[in-house]
């Protein structure tokens, strides 16, 4: 059974719970951006203490800044908000490989395909070997960004996923 088969049963049972979330506005109620990875064992909603309506939450495999500039952009000039979090963390897969490993991985997989080789040859995975130092660049690189509002708070944080606990690095 593919997990795809379960979504409407969930979605009966969140429908039931809905309430009146339909009136929530637009732009995040706390005009917070937060960036995180894709890793399923991040709970962010739950870890920051928000709710539906309260923040835009960007997520990508190590929750890289620059994968996640074209929604920062969108969510700072049409819906107004003010102040980023980068969230990385602990056990993080962005550390286990280099860019030249999962190309040729991937290119592997269909070597008579010249489209895949060549596709590939224009994808940086922004892989990194730091979870802290990277999360501090990231910081450095949002801060510097020219089409990021000048006024835009941002801060760096590590959440270990061993403990559930936050901390601020930069």
């Amino acid at each position: 059974m593919s997990a795809a088969s379960e979504f409407p049963a969930a979605n009966n049972v969140y429908v039931e719970n809905f309430g009146d979330k339909g009136s929530l506005p637009l732009p995040p109620g706390k005009k917070l951006i937060v960036v995180t990875c894709m890793d399923s064992r991040i709970d962010v909603m739950s870890h920051l203490g928000l709710k539906e309506g309260d923040a835009h939450i960007i997520r990508n495999a190590g929750g890289v800044a620059i994968d996640a500039i074209r929604s920062i952009i969108i969510s700072q000039r049409l819906l107004g908000t003010r102040e980023i979090a980068i969230f990385h963390h602990t056990g993080c897969g962005m550390v286990t490989f280099k860019t030249p490993q999962l190309r040729e991985i991937v290119a592997s997989s269909a070597p008579e395909d010249k489209e895949v080789a060549k596709r590939l040859e224009n994808i940086d995975f922004h892989e990194f070997d730091d979870v802290e130092e990277s999360t501090k660049d990231d910081v450095k690189f949002l801060k510097a960004h020219p089409l990021l509002l000048k006024e835009t708070t941002v801060t760096g944080w590590v959440y270990e996923v061993e403990t559930g606990k936050i901390r601020q690095v930069a």
